[in-house]
């Protein structure tokens, strides 16, 4: 992706009476449709209470997004289809860190996906503890230290 086309993308951080319109069409395409996750299983009560990052084009198509719950953990983190391997993860992971170190957290943690992990690897965070399975996919925690 150039450079332009990047910084054309627009990142918010909102709370969920703002994100749940924008986010949840974009995270039911690809935690219910693409991953075969059950959609009670995707959608849970953690949301009203979370940080929501959220990457629209300029049309205001959601690309990527993310949330932070209020124990510093990250969640529920999609990027489109037609937009991944661009750097939209990245670029939404590292607004919620933000927001982690901005609300005084010494380290967040998240479940990754196995597959993904080195995506978050390539972010700082390190793998602890054992696989496991959540809604029928591998998942690890991992951790990143903040530098509070």
């Amino acid at each position: 992706m150039s450079d332009a086309l990047n910084t054309a993308l627009k990142l918010s951080l909102l709370d969920w009476s703002e994100a749940e319109a924008l986010a949840l069409p974009l995270r039911e395409q690809v935690f219910v449709v693409e991953q075969g996750v059950p959609l009670e299983m995707e959608r849970d009560e953690f949301d009203p209470v979370c940080r929501h990052a959220v990457l629209r084009e300029a049309d205001g198509r959601v690309v990527a997004t993310g949330r932070l719950l209020p124990d510093g953990h990250i969640g529920r983190m999609a990027v489109a289809a037609d937009w991944r391997g661009q750097g939209l993860g990245g670029r939404v992971l590292e607004a919620l860190v933000a927001e982690a170190v901005r609300q005084g957290f010494a380290a967040t943690v998240l479940n990754a996906q196995v597959q993904a992990e080195p995506f978050y690897a390539r972010h700082g965070f390190i793998a602890e503890g054992e696989m496991f399975m959540e809604a029928g996919i591998p998942h690890r925690a991992m951790r990143r230290q903040l530098g509070n």
